[in-house]
């Protein structure tokens, strides 16, 4: 990807009219665009086994998924079929380099970046995922067809491991060429087929289920409450029916529960909920204290790892990083070096002297280093 290559929309409109409720086509107007991989690399990493793959293959209306890792007698097929690769962005810093593009959503709403490869016709099928998406065309040609809106009542045909829609209402095409970008909303139904061979990278963004915020804020309220508060029903009026729980009951049961949840506590559930990473990002053992002693004593750069996941909030209590799922409380003199290790995922030279001259800072880094966030030279 050329370095001055930019996407090609106004920020707040698309924010305003878009984000979140209806998908729009990026055209790339520009001559900068280059695919950050090919389908030879990606079919190389395929290759690897700790890589997670996929390959979806059609057969009239029968679908077949496997799943890697692969060898090079699985990309010679009779029938249609898509490579799918995902966490692409960990393994080749210009994939990574897509992410920059869409820096106008926080850093902890994004998800990896899945690459593709399918032969002419090659398709994963209709469906639609629970998270927003933006598919930017690398090689080739592909026709994007839209549908409904999708949701938990929606049909799939009765295939396992794979969501294929039992139905498709087309409501939209487009034929998407390199450097084109759609832009799908959650729960949008859409369908890509490869015009000739192609290459899509799908930007994906992380969406925590409210059932999974409910369960996180739970946990958070119950080490906060208190244990000795029992129902209390004073005054009540005289049962006439003995076994009856009347709604005066239930009122107050609620009444009492609404003032237990209105209790103040931090919010650390959600910043440790939305930076849970999805790969394993614990350091190795046996490098983990040469890097620590390195970090002390004259450390040239760090970087954030590649599935790492970093993000921070301000509070009463002054600031709270968040890193692979953990709260790490820090001082305020910690923030220069977040905002930069969060903006540029780095910390070098001067920026990297001044955190390590600051004990605060200092004590943040050892923590992310421990975690697996960050690594060294």
């Amino acid at each position: 990807m050329g370095g001055n290559w930019q996407l090609g929309v106004d920020l707040d409109v698309f924010l305003d009219e878009y984000w979140q409720r209806k998908p729009l086509l990026i055209r790339s107007g520009s001559a900068h665009f280059s695919p950050p991989l090919d389908s030879d690399a990606l079919a190389g990493l395929a290759l690897e086994e700790e890589v997670e793959s996929r390959l979806i293959e059609q057969t009239g209306d029968t679908w077949k998924l496997q799943h890697g890792p692969f060898d090079a007698a699985d990309f010679s097929r009779e029938h249609p079929w898509t490579l799918l690769v995902q966490a692409v962005d960990h393994y080749i810093p210009e994939v990574a380099d897509l992410q920059r593009l869409f820096d106008f959503i926080p850093r902890w709403r994004m998800d990896d970046v899945m690459a593709s490869y399918a032969v002419d016709g090659g398709s994963a099928g209709p469906h639609y995922d629970n998270y927003d998406v933006f598919l930017l065309q690398g090689e080739g040609q592909k026709l994007w067809r839209l549908g409904q809106h999708c949701d938990s009542t929606c049909g799939f045909l009765p295939l396992e491991d794979m969501r294929i829609l039992d139905r498709f209402d087309i409501s939209a095409e487009y034929l998407l060429g390199p450097g084109d970008i759609l832009y799908v909303p959650p729960g949008l139904a859409h369908w890509g087929i490869a015009r000739g061979e192609s290459t899509t990278f799908s930007i994906g963004f992380r969406a925590p289920a409210i059932n999974d915020m409910i369960a996180r804020w739970t946990d958070q309220l119950l080490l906060h409450a208190d244990a000795g508060q029992f129902f209390r029903d004073a005054r009540r009026s005289t049962a006439s029916l003995p076994g009856e729980i009347h709604a005066i009951d239930i009122a107050h049961a609620l009444a009492q529960l609404r003032h237990a949840l209105d209790q103040p506590m931090n919010n650390h559930w959600f910043g440790e909920l939305v930076t849970e990473p999805r790969y394993d990002t614990a350091p190795d053992e046996n490098s983990l204290a040469p890097a620590l002693q390195l970090l002390r004593n004259g450390a040239r750069r760090m970087w954030l790892c590649p599935a790492a996941k970093l993000a921070w909030q301000r509070d009463e209590q002054g600031l709270t990083a968040f890193a692979n799922g953990d709260s790490l409380a820090c001082g305020v003199s910690a923030l220069p070096s977040l905002l930069t290790l969060c903006n540029r995922r780095e910390l070098a030279g001067a920026d990297l002297d001044n955190a390590l001259a600051d004990p605060d800072t200092a004590q943040l880094l050892e923590c992310l280093l421990q975690n697996g966030c960050i690594d060294v030279e």
